[in-house]
């Protein structure tokens, strides 16, 4: 830090186009967020310029974009940036317990300036002479989202000097939408006076012994002359400084806007204006596609996420893909059909949606919590909206689900992609608490597929349904080969048996996403002598409870398996149910662990994190044999 604080501003430039040689190259092999991360490098660069890290504090909102920031401080870190989102590497997100330069864990959107609010408030109730800079930098995107708002109007009311960087890259992960992103156009507009304004104010300063009265007169004239002609900002009517927008790549620029910004002692919003994906052709091009990738070939900037079956090269089908063809053949047949997402359109698999049917999709941006209440605005007036989102994501809008939803009976459809274990984005992105959070709501519906058969079958069966929401949940994974069992109708509270055998002791009852581990294990355990029965639920919410316990009263064991955390799971309420009605079988639950994902092995593939867990083919089998030995 000491030498970067010494170095030229050509010297500075090189170091921005060193980072981001080593950004594509460690992406493009391990995977990770890259668009977000080629686009703030000088401005990382100048931020570690001017700020005494770390004792001065950075929030980075999201956190998908700290990668430059992780470089710069990697000899802090417990393994270098090569380990990027490998398991006991570094995660792809600021983590205290990583390094001290990262002031704050983030994942989420829109939570920075909250955060950075508090942490300088804290800073000055702790000692009241602190000059602790403190800085929130988010992106265009992350202010779609409310609490960012919340944030702004309580820092305006403070007065502290909270340091706002607004980095505007005209795209957040989808192509930004509402109101917003045309307000900051308006004040991009206003380039050419902020120039103006830099270079008159380096002038008054420089005249011989007037310059910081004469400088002191001139900022006290233009606060009067924009109360005149720029009453429309947003930012100075809640009480902040406003100053941008500033070209995002000139880091020249940037670290004298940052001094003279450092010395304010009031809450300042920089305004940056940035490219997203800059200096890797594909992602300038392509920023959405290359927001958050796979290992991709540096080349021609393909992805390497293709797989050989059949001796040729194709690449399986996802549950995300599954869906997105199953809502598009839903729409073409009911125009009640519409589709909502937050600013993930692409991660939903609903791009061939939008385009098909423009006028029954709506991208709300970040704002899971407004997509939920109008949804329900939409299923009042006899529409049938389907709300696509990360299961991860949809925890920011419990209360919608709950209040606005459930409580009204209105039929709302809530696709949750990524549900259960995910691989690589660490803990802060694992879907495994929307089966507890919901499964306590009364008239909710919680449906898991087990391959796109089963799904195109459940979103069938909630389209139809007339009263409540439904949530169906479906795992970052591949479908599995079609059997006969998926495609069987669905029946109101029942699963479908995948194997029965009427002289097996034991039955491995399961969710969806878990069809191939419990297939491995049940192969694993014949091996051994041991066979079993597998019942795939279907249903979470609705249960025929007289079936369940009819199950539970024909096996000697029976072994409960889902891809969520056990406190509040189906299994409890399943194990619960068997000692209430005193059902004779011998119960076992797997689960994922009943904690938070350790940080460091968080960072896995999907098959590392259940493998952690006990969640893959071995690990179920060895867990069956003990319990039953």
């Amino acid at each position: 830090m000491k030498n970067l604080k010494n170095m030229s501003i050509r010297e500075l430039n090189r170091l921005a186009d060193e980072i981001r040689e080593q950004i594509v190259s460690i992406v493009s092999s391990n995977g990770g967020h890259l668009a977000s991360n080629l686009g703030v490098v000088e401005l990382t660069i100048a931020l570690h310029r001017v700020f005494d890290l770390p004792k001065d504090k950075i929030v980075w909102d999201v956190g998908h974009q700290c990668y430059a920031h992780k470089i710069l401080t990697e000899s802090s870190r417990p393994a270098p940036f090569s380990t990027l989102r490998k398991q006991n590497g570094l995660a792809g997100f600021p983590k205290q317990s990583e390094s001290s330069y990262d002031s704050f864990n983030t994942g989420h959107a829109s939570t920075s300036i909250s955060a950075a609010l508090g942490i300088l408030a804290a800073e000055r109730i702790k000692n009241n002479k602190s000059k602790t800079l403190c800085a929130a930098l988010i992106g265009d995107g992350a202010l779609t989202g409310g609490m960012a708002y919340e944030a702004l109007s309580h820092a305006g009311h403070l007065g502290l000097p909270l340091i706002v960087i607004l980095n505007d890259n005209k795209m957040s992960i989808s192509r930004n939408v509402g109101g917003l992103s045309k307000y900051l156009s308006r004040l991009s507009m206003k380039e050419k006076y902020q120039t103006f304004r830099r270079h008159f104010d380096a002038m008054a300063k420089k005249i011989p012994f007037i310059g910081e009265a004469f400088f002191s007169l001139v900022v006290r004239l233009k606060r009067a002359v924009k109360a005149v002609f720029y009453t429309d900002n947003f930012f100075v009517d809640l009480g902040f400084e406003y100053v941008g927008p500033i070209a995002g790549h000139n880091i020249q620029a940037l670290i004298g806007v940052l001094e003279d910004v450092r010395k304010l002692n009031r809450p300042v919003v920089i305004h940056v204006n940035t490219r997203k994906g800059k200096g890797y052709g594909y992602a300038e091009i392509d920023p959405d596609s290359y927001h958050g990738v796979g290992s991709f070939s540096i080349d021609n900037g393909l992805s390497n996420g293709c797989s050989l079956t059949g001796g040729g090269q194709v690449k399986n089908k996802s549950f995300t893909e599954a869906f997105s063809g199953i809502i598009s053949q839903a729409a073409a047949k009911d125009e009640k059909v519409t589709a909502i997402t937050a600013a993930m359109q692409s991660g939903t698999g609903l791009s061939d949606f939008a385009q098909t049917f423009p006028n029954r999709f709506f991208d709300v941006g970040i704002a899971e919590e407004h997509a939920v209440t109008f949804a329900a605005g939409l299923a009042s007036q006899g529409l049938k909206p389907v709300v696509v989102i990360y299961s991860t994501f949809i925890q920011r809008a419990v209360d919608q689900i709950i209040h606005d939803t459930a409580l009204q009976k209105l039929p709302v459809i809530f696709a949750l992609d990524r549900a259960g274990l995910v691989g690589a984005d660490g803990e802060t992105h694992q879907g495994l608490f929307d089966i507890s959070i919901f499964r306590s709501s009364p008239n909710m519906t919680i449906l898991c597929p087990a391959s796109e058969n089963e799904m195109k079958l459940m979103v069938e069966y909630a389209l139809e349904k007339k009263s409540g929401p439904i949530i169906i949940r479906y795992p970052k994974a591949y479908c599995p080969q079609e059997i006969d069992a998926f495609s069987i109708p669905l029946e109101n509270g029942r699963g479908t048996w995948i194997t029965k055998n009427s002289v097996n002791q034991i039955c491995i009852i399961f969710t969806g996403s878990l069809y191939k581990e419990v297939i491995e294990a049940a192969a694993l355990l014949k091996q051994q002598g041991i066979e079993t029965d597998l019942y795939n639920l279907r249903f979470l919410k609705p249960v025929d409870e007289d079936y369940l316990l009819k199950i539970m009263n024909e096996y000697k064991t029976v072994c409960f398996i889902e891809e969520g955390i056990k406190e509040g799971s189906f299994s409890e309420y399943a194990v619960s149910l068997a000692q209430l009605y005193k059902c004779k079988a011998q119960t076992l639950i797997l689960t994922a662990q009943n904690k938070f994902l350790e940080e460091d092995k968080a960072l896995g593939t999907r098959k590392e994190l259940l493998e952690l867990n006990c969640l893959d083919g071995k690990g179920i089998s060895e867990k069956i044999k003990t319990a039953i030995h």
